[in-house]
């Protein structure tokens, strides 16, 4: 285990705003398969094609740009994140602990910090993840310290820490789970984790001429709300004005034209890809077509990226993608339900707005009927 990280985490309370080696294909799994393991994620098809990757509009970050024309074969896609109870089952089935579960094995630890550093406090190694704990007044939003906590007992189980429980939130995305927990579900179900490419052309659901999905209106324009985001004054007063404080049911708010919920806010979706600040740029720079990039061999960038709202916490850290924004996605501090916004975090870590979705190579279906539109 990459623990190095979650002591930082640990030690310096730090958390990128959230959120590739190439990742392991599901060979000929029929959807209906992949179905059978996660019964409630249905697969809907996204046919494959060719769109403008990135962006450089207004509220764009430097790490989104340039855009650049990318292809993608056509895959199937889970129709939502994956739920409290699709993940509950595969934790029956296998036994499996996540690693906010786990405490960090120090002697692992020694390995990847300097020699001299001394060993934590039992406390700072045991099991835990981070949790959103909002100010009760307005603060400087240049500090995440001021309303994200390290939280001993915090788990997918436990979201919010070890006094919170799942009650009522069985149909509500799994959280606090690692980007390597997400793949070992995926692995179990008999899929895999998507290519960012994979993901933002499948959250544009077919359209490209709008700023998001659902057009060009911010999601509380005129009191309509097509997703789950932060309603209020970011961080201290979330007024729940589209129904939730926190998460919302996987299917409370309006799918895409694909048929596809919550790609924008809810929670943040792990890629497979690992996160570099300057991957676009890498792709706008080869002189082919980029067709079906699965991220870069190596988290570091060849240059800094001025602006980039994902900093690694040391140099060198490994990061993987997440993309989509979450319920505190806020127009005055992150609008990051655009689907070219991004995002790289640690991949050992889970925090209480991130989660994920599967995909599957399956063949594609026998008729066009069967898209879902």
């Amino acid at each position: 285990m990459d623990a190095a990280p979650r002591l930082l985490v640990r030690l310096i309370g730090l958390l990128l705003c959230l959120p590739g080696i190439a990742p392991a294909r599901a060979g000929a799994a029929s959807a209906s398969a992949v179905t059978s393991a996660s019964p409630a994620s249905a697969m809907r098809w996204i046919p494959g094609g060719t769109f403008i990757m990135g962006s450089e509009a207004a509220g764009a970050m430097p790490n989104e740009g340039p855009p650049h024309q990318v292809s993608v074969d056509g895959f199937w896609m889970a129709a939502h994140p994956v739920t409290n109870a699709e993940f509950a089952r595969f934790v029956a089935a296998t036994g499996y602990v996540t690693e906010a579960e786990r405490a960090v094995d120090w002697e692992e630890m020694k390995k990847q910090v300097p020699p001299d550093t001394p060993r934590p406090a039992p406390e700072v190694l045991a099991p835990g993840a981070l949790v959103f704990t909002p100010p009760d007044h307005p603060v400087p939003l240049d500090d995440l310290n001021r309303w994200w906590t390290w939280t001993n007992g915090a788990d997918w189980r436990h979201p919010e820490g070890p006094t919170s429980s799942l009650d009522g939130r069985e149909n509500h995305p799994v959280v606090q789970v690692s980007w390597n927990d997400a793949n070992a579900y995926a692995q179990w179900a008999g899929a895999r984790l998507p290519t960012e490419a994979e993901w933002e052309y499948a959250a544009h659901g077919g359209r490209y001429d709008t700023r998001y999905y659902w057009g060009d209106t911010l999601p509380q324009s005129d009191g309509k709300y097509p997703t789950n985001t932060y309603t209020g004054r970011f961080p201290y007063d979330d007024t729940a004005a589209d129904g939730f404080a926190g998460t919302s049911p996987v299917e409370a708010f309006p799918p895409n034209d694909y048929g596809l919920y919550d790609m924008a806010g809810n929670v943040w979706n792990w890629c497979s890809d690992l996160y570099r600040a300057d991957t676009f740029a890498l792709q706008a720079g080869q002189p082919e077509l980029c067709s079906n990039p699965v991220g870069p061999d190596m988290s570091i960038p060849e240059f800094p990226v001025i602006g980039d709202p994902s900093p690694p916490s040391v140099p060198g850290a490994v990061r993987r993608v997440t993309k989509g924004g979450s319920f505190l996605c806020n127009a005055d501090y992150c609008e990051s339900y655009r689907p070219s916004a991004r995002r790289g975090t640690s991949p050992d870590t889970g925090s209480g707005h991130v989660g994920f979705r599967i995909v599957s190579d399956a063949p594609p279906p026998p008729a066009a009927s069967m898209m879902v539109r």
